[in-house]
């Protein structure tokens, strides 16, 4: 399902060792015990996603100490590890897990700045070392090739620090691609479409901006249809549109 906002708009810590860098880096089977860390993958290499697959996922409200963000949208560098030049993305592919999606869509939207938000560090990894891979075997067919900068990944908490990250009315596109469903009534509040987050989502996007939902849970589906049709700021994307 898709909306388009209207007028006015575990911790799996790794209790072996902690590493600053525990997503690219893994103790061998002899290293183990000699505490000797060696990297996955060579940067520039593809990375093979059997060495970083994890849990599928994992609770939102519980990662709250293990981020760094900055205290304000203008305090963020973007040419630093991210784009070619110091600007926001203006589409988000939030739990981007893997980054298929945001790989495709660098491709489908050159004129857009594409950011992949993924709070499980080891696949965030694996997203990045894919990217610079793609941009590395762009460069080998064509020296001058951009392919893929305009592509990038987070590792960070999109229910808690969108804030942190976005000027108002700067998204044209936010995707959110088969979310944890989180079945038990209990931890409804964990789910990435509600009530309050959809507002704080209209916040962000431009005026008729866009905001699609994917899963293949029927009952998440029906969720994330009677939360967007019951927002004042969202309607239904018709087939004509």
């Amino acid at each position: 399902m898709s909306s388009e906002k209207e007028e006015e708009k575990d911790n799996n810590n790794d209790n072996t060792k902690k590493r600053s860098l525990s997503s690219t880096m893994t103790t061998t089977a002899s290293g183990e015990a000699e505490g000797v860390i060696t990297p996955i993958t060579a940067e520039g290499e593809m990375p093979q996603k059997r060495f970083y697959r994890t849990r599928a996922h994992c609770n939102p409200l519980s990662h709250n100490d293990t981020f760094e963000y900055p205290t304000h949208p203008k305090d963020m560098d973007w040419s630093v590890d991210h784009f070619l030049e110091n600007k926001q993305p203006t589409v988000l592919d939030i739990g981007c897990g893997f980054g298929g999606l945001t790989v495709k869509l660098s491709t489908l939207l050159p004129e857009e700045r594409i950011l992949g938000m993924e709070i499980r560090a080891k696949v965030t990894e694996y997203v990045r070392l894919r990217l610079v891979a793609l941009r590395k075997e762009s460069k080998k067919k064509n020296e001058t090739s951009t392919a893929y900068q305009n592509a990038s990944v987070m590792r960070t908490n999109s229910m808690k620090y969108l804030a942190q990250y976005c000027y108002p009315q700067s998204l044209s596109k936010v995707f959110f691609c088969f979310p944890d469903p989180h079945f038990k009534r209990k931890n409804y509040g964990r789910r990435i479409i509600s009530e309050r987050l959809l507002s704080e989502y209209a916040y962000f996007l431009k005026d008729y901006g866009r905001l699609y939902c994917i899963t293949d849970v029927l009952e998440l589906h029906q969720w994330h249809i009677k939360k967007c049709n019951d927002h004042p700021l969202f309607r239904k994307i018709t087939t004509s549109d």
